[in-house]
């Protein structure tokens, strides 16, 4: 199951990292980049659905999948994330907060896999609700303009991105929460 064509879109998810990033050096207009890498975050983001979708659809559901798909995810968050501190678009502790709960919970959900107690770490709806929110920030701050004249995109994704950060502590303290039982049982 490692060439279906879920997993090779999941791959086009980590693909995607180096020509979005790419975009803010080439010798285009700042306008131009950033609509150009606004459309391919959407376009990869999007991609993370339909993959999942497909998946299932096509009944090419795999372990390797399971495990590619969410590590996709936060490759293509993290570094839009650093891309849009980078440009100072996005304030660098909204980015640790993103980039630190993904590491914690990711090694937390590693941990509680190996002695056997996944199911308490397994994906909530909190943890939905941020990513959800984490991707219309995203493209919104990759935009920096007005959408339809009247959109100021820069203001709302800055709005979200701290909505997304709060979010993002909230649903790290569920998880921490879900798991501690097991971390007590462990370490007496």
């Amino acid at each position: 199951m490692f060439w279906t064509i879920p997993t090779i879109m999941t791959w086009t998810r980590i693909v995607a990292i180096p020509i979005i990033v790419g975009v803010f050096y080439l010798p285009l207009p700042v306008a131009t980049c950033n609509l150009i890498a606004t459309v391919l975050f959407v376009v990869f983001a999007a991609t993370d659905w339909l993959d999942g979708y497909l998946a299932r659809k096509l009944n090419q559901t795999s372990a390797f999948g399971a495990f590619l798909d969410p590590v996709a995810d936060k490759f293509l968050v993290c570094a839009s994330l650093l891309v849009l501190v980078h440009l100072n678009r996005a304030d660098v502790f909204v980015a640790l907060i993103i980039i630190g709960r993904e590491i914690a919970i990711s090694a937390l959900r590693e941990w509680m896999a190996q002695i056997g107690a996944s199911k308490s770490v397994a994906v909530h709806m909190i943890g939905k609700l941020k990513t959800t929110v984490q991707m219309v920030a995203i493209p919104f701050l990759l935009y920096d303009g007005r959408l339809f004249g009247f959109v100021d995109t820069a203001l709302w994704g800055i709005v979200l991105i701290w909505i997304a950060a709060v979010l993002t502590v909230w649903s790290m303290v569920y998880y921490l929460q879900k798991a501690i039982p097991e971390i007590r049982a462990r370490t007496k």
